[in-house]
């Protein structure tokens, strides 16, 4: 019992990876097809100031993920990191410079330094995507087992393949939403409208790779196949359609709170549908909940930690999300730093 619960929190750990951290890979995407320094200041300037305040924290539920397995599922751990160690290490390697892009690219003075840290984050928040959606793909074309070694039929084969495009699309899709919105609360109508038909577009190529998916899994992954289009599986990928279609909706309408929520849940139904697809298994067909999970014992404190963890942190992310929205995370201007860091004070000491 213990075991499927901290499955479901593992399942749920992903979802929210998906779609806090997709936000922002999905900025970095956008951020690469931006055009040149002319044509993509206005975006780059959208995207730096949308980010800014809250990249880091995403990476939070990606930690939830790799605690979760490596103590409550140790041998699901010790199977897909063995397996997948080299789209593991390239997405490892993608984050590192991703971040370490996205904050040199805001302090460096040159203009060829910022382009080149620019490059380097916007090309970084496409490969780690890719290569996570690609271990994920390996995983539930069950290419992954036990004592599986690594190779690279793992994870570059058709199902790889089609979930690392998906991952690129969803993360798309969730960043121009997202800015969207950001565009709307800075009052840019022209940003509101470049990232609406973005998020239109990508919409509609994630469509179009989804029917792609379940052609390509219906050969190469077949336990897959049946999970998706029966069951609970299948029960959440029509919600997953049903809420990206009111994510279209209101984005042409008015885009904003509801859109980001519908866009969200568009995602995270789509990842709670693959879980549900590969039950009961881990490592389809090889390994059940039951048997990659590890002592009792072990699993109880982990549900108890993990419950506590939650406790602390819910509240700390969702209060940092709501001043992001208030917009009292704005960075400080010149201005508000000669007259003392405040920028409510009309006073202060200017310059002599």
């Amino acid at each position: 019992m213990t075991a499927d619960l901290m499955a479901v929190v593992l399942l749920l750990a992903i979802a929210a990876y998906t779609c806090a951290g997709g936000t922002d890979y999905g900025a970095g995407f956008w951020d690469l097809t931006a055009g040149g320094s002319e044509r993509g200041r206005r975006p780059r300037w959208l995207i730096d100031h949308a980010m800014a305040p809250v990249w880091e924290v995403n990476n939070v539920w990606l930690i939830f993920v790799f605690v979760i397995m490596w103590t409550g599922f140790p041998t699901l751990f010790q199977a897909v990191f063995s397996a997948m160690w080299l789209p593991l290490a390239l997405a490892a390697v993608g984050l590192v410079l991703r971040g370490g892009g996205f904050a040199f690219r805001k302090v460096v003075r040159r203009l060829t330094e910022r382009r080149l840290y620019g490059a380097v984050f916007a090309l970084s928040s496409v490969v780690t995507p890719f290569f996570l959606g690609a271990a994920v793909g390996g995983v539930a074309s069950g290419r992954v087992q036990p004592g599986t070694q690594a190779s690279t039929d793992a994870w570059a084969n058709p199902t790889s393949l089609m979930f690392g495009l998906l991952a690129v699309a969803a993360t798309a899709f969730l960043g121009a939403v997202f800015l969207t919105g950001d565009a709307r609360r800075f009052d840019s109508p022209d940003l509101v409208a470049y990232f609406r038909r973005r998020g239109l577009l990508s919409l509609t190529g994630l469509v179009v790779l989804v029917v792609i998916t379940l052609f390509v899994t219906r050969d190469d992954a077949p336990h897959i196949w049946h999970g998706l289009t029966h069951g609970a599986g299948l029960a959440f990928g029509i919600a997953a359609g049903a809420a990206s279609v009111t994510a279209a909706w209101l984005l042409v309408r008015r885009p904003g709170g509801w859109a980001r929520a519908s866009a969200v849940g568009a995602v995270a139904c789509a990842v709670l549908a693959w879980g549900m697809a590969q039950r009961p298994y881990l490592l389809p067909p090889s390994m059940t909940v039951a048997e990659g999970a590890g002592a009792s014992t072990t699993l109880t404190w982990l549900a108890f930690v993990t419950l506590v963890a939650l406790v602390i942190v819910v509240p700390a992310v969702v209060f940092l999300y709501w001043l992001d929205t208030r917009g009292d995370l704005e960075e400080l201007s010149e201005a508000d730093l000669r007259r003392g860091g405040d920028p409510e004070s009309g006073g202060g000491a200017g310059p002599a």
